[in-house]
């Protein structure tokens, strides 16, 4: 058994704007060293030629779309390999250094069903993960029910999301970067005149105290909250109420000094040095950021090292 799990937004995205219409699909079932894509990751084709995702960042998907329209033209499923060690590596090579195999396959019952597309999103919007998996000698999909069972498992899991506390400008910059990223973003704050849809489209607004939004929010595993607003009396109550949940990322923006000040508050509100040593402060990776984009950028940093933490 190969276990996969990648990041497949665009691609479930893609699915259901061509439903229908005949559709290829490549998956990458195994890799060798620096392989660029993580296995699990798909490239759907449709048979107009469009394409969505990649399967190895560019160096072999040429090959990988003339094997999807041999699939789409009636032949079966097909497994390559791709690497420096390949007679073809100088065409469809991995420069890198790593190896790849890659499954392409027909979205109909005899390869991935078009319906898996539908079952997948269905899980994701309650919530729920669900497993794929695909005899490799045959090239066919099922849902699967057993986490033990034999073949080529890929994992989808419910989307990616964050909480930002604070509707100020690095939560401007910080939401467009997190929905780029397909993680589904929700903005609290209190206070009325910040928090107002022009100033921020697209995102789901709460006007909650932050610690009652946090507790809607119901953070799990797949979680991120980071509070932006600088007033204690909004950032505290909402990292209280994070750091009491499983979140995977929880940091709160401000300098080294107000960070040591906020530790000591929390810690006189009752939590614990071991809870406090999860908050990320101040918030995202070294970038030596100073505009307000720079910093969202850190922070996003920051939270996607997280959500990737052991998975790669």
């Amino acid at each position: 058994m190969k276990t996969g799990s990648a990041n497949h937004d665009r691609i479930l995205a893609a699915a259901r704007d061509w439903t229908g219409a005949p559709m290829a699909i490549a998956t990458v079932v195994e890799t060798w060293k620096s392989a660029p894509c993580p296995t699990g990751t798909h490239m759907l084709v449709h048979a107009d030629g469009r394409f969505v995702g990649s399967v190895s960042g560019g160096c072999v998907e040429a090959d990988v779309l003339e094997r999807a329209q041999m699939v789409l033209a009636g032949a079966p499923p097909v497994l390559r390999r791709y690497g420096v060690a390949d007679d073809a590596a100088w065409d469809v090579g991995l420069p890198c250094g790593g190896d790849i195999v890659v499954l392409v396959q027909p979205v109909s019952d005899e390869g991935f069903p078009e319906s898996v597309f539908a079952d997948i999103l269905r899980a994701r919007s309650s919530g729920a993960t669900l497993s794929v998996v695909t005899n490799l000698a045959t090239g066919r999909s099922r849902i699967s029910q057993q986490p033990e069972a034999d073949g080529f498992i890929n994992v989808y899991y419910p989307p990616r999301r964050l909480l930002i506390v604070g509707a100020v400008e690095i939560a401007a910059a910080l939401s467009a970067i997190a929905v780029s990223q397909g993680i589904d973003v929700t903005l609290c704050d209190p206070r009325g005149r910040f928090l107002t849809a022009d100033r921020f489209p697209g995102v789901r607004l709460d006007d909650r105290w932050p610690d009652e939004a946090v507790k809607a929010f119901a953070p799990d595993s797949r979680s991120a909250i980071v509070t932006l607003s600088h007033d204690p009396k909004i950032d505290d109550p909402a990292l209280i109420s994070a750091l009491a949940s499983p979140a995977a990322y929880v940091a709160a923006l401000g300098s080294s000094r107000s960070h040591q000040a906020r530790l000591s508050r929390l810690s006189a509100a009752g939590v614990g040095a071991e809870q406090c040593a999860r908050i990320e402060g101040p918030a995202g990776v070294a970038i030596n950021a100073i505009s307000a984009p720079e910093i969202a950028l850190s922070i996003a940093g920051g939270m996607i090292r997280a959500f990737n933490l052991g998975l790669r």
